[in-house]
């Protein structure tokens, strides 16, 4: 693996709480990060948690796993970010609970997080005006790519906040569905060839280098220069938990971004890393060895 390309993760870092008692962490942000570093990557990681347990516990896991939180803000008046998930007629429904400390991110002073490299960033992170200012503040003084992984959720989203975030970034991946939601021209169904060509206009309209829209179990299409290159879904298999894919799927992407794979490999190992993802409970894997796995088998490492 040739020599690491700095990358900064900035957004939200939480926990899925259901009505068991069971807390999970996940944030895709703080998956991205816990999966570049399965990889051998050192990302700093920018996001906020409360003075609690619920953020002491992420300390911890951070810290285990030795990912880099030299970034991560502790809010002294703000909890840590939790999903409130409840069960209403045996299905899961899912509150975003708002007013969290990840909705309250201070800029980063100069200094605290690499000057260049890339920069990766989702949207829920930016629903409250504190941590858009801070991502701003970040972005301004940013050199190198900045990649944005679209997550619409209702209601912490509209046009009028996410198009511009699209504008800023060089390469942004999104789903068929957030696809249509942005795109008014966007057709809808499955269609392959609808589907390439309303990416080839998004793309263009909004002036980006590469697009990637997933597409669940149909694999992924990737818009770069004018041509369309597609990874099919992997082979069949048992599908456990579908959770966390798609911040699995963009973690590879970063990877072969920061060591400068064609697009082409990156989107297959994308989506290798993605369906051995869903096999298995959680969005997170706490074993190197799996990652180890992956690196062998591409042959780097």
């Amino acid at each position: 693996m040739q020599a690491p390309c700095a990358i900064t993760v900035f957004g939200e870092v939480l926990l899925d709480c259901f009505p068991d008692g069971t807390e999970v962490l996940g944030g895709a942000p703080f998956n991205v990060a816990w999966h570049l570093r399965g990889f051998g990557q050192s990302p700093r990681l920018v996001s906020r948690v409360g003075r609690d347990a619920r953020g002491e516990r992420i300390l911890s896991a951070i810290g285990h796993w030795g990912l880099d939180g030299s970034a991560l803000q502790t809010d002294p008046i703000h909890g840590t970010g939790r999903v409130s998930v409840s069960l209403v007629d045996g299905e899961p429904t899912y509150e975003i609970v708002s007013g969290c400390a990840y909705d309250f991110i201070a800029s980063p002073e100069p200094g605290q997080v690499p000057a260049s490299g890339i920069l990766y960033h989702g949207t829920l992170a930016l629903r409250h005006a504190a941590s858009a200012a801070a991502l701003a503040s970040l972005t301004s003084r940013h050199q190198g790519p900045i990649v944005l992984d679209v997550n619409l959720r209702t209601p912490w989203w509209s046009p009028e906040t996410v198009l511009p975030l699209v504008d800023g970034a060089h390469h942004v991946k999104l789903n068929a569905a957030e696809l249509a939601l942005l795109s008014p021209d966007a057709p809808p169904g499955d269609d392959r060839d609808d589907l390439a060509a309303s990416m080839h206009r998004f793309a263009g309209r909004h002036r980006l280098e590469t697009l990637v829209v997933t597409r669940g179990a149909l694999g992924a299409l990737l818009w770069c220069d004018g041509e369309i290159l597609s990874v099919a879904p992997a082979a069949a298999g048992p599908v456990v938990d579908t959770v966390g894919a798609g911040d699995g799927f963009a973690a590879v992407l970063l990877l072969g971004l920061s060591q400068q794979w064609p697009w082409a490999v990156s989107l297959g190992r994308a989506g290798d890393f993605a369906a051995a993802l869903v096999s298995r409970r959680g969005a997170t894997i706490d074993d190197p060895s799996v990652y180890a796995r992956f690196l062998n088998a591409w042959g780097v490492g």
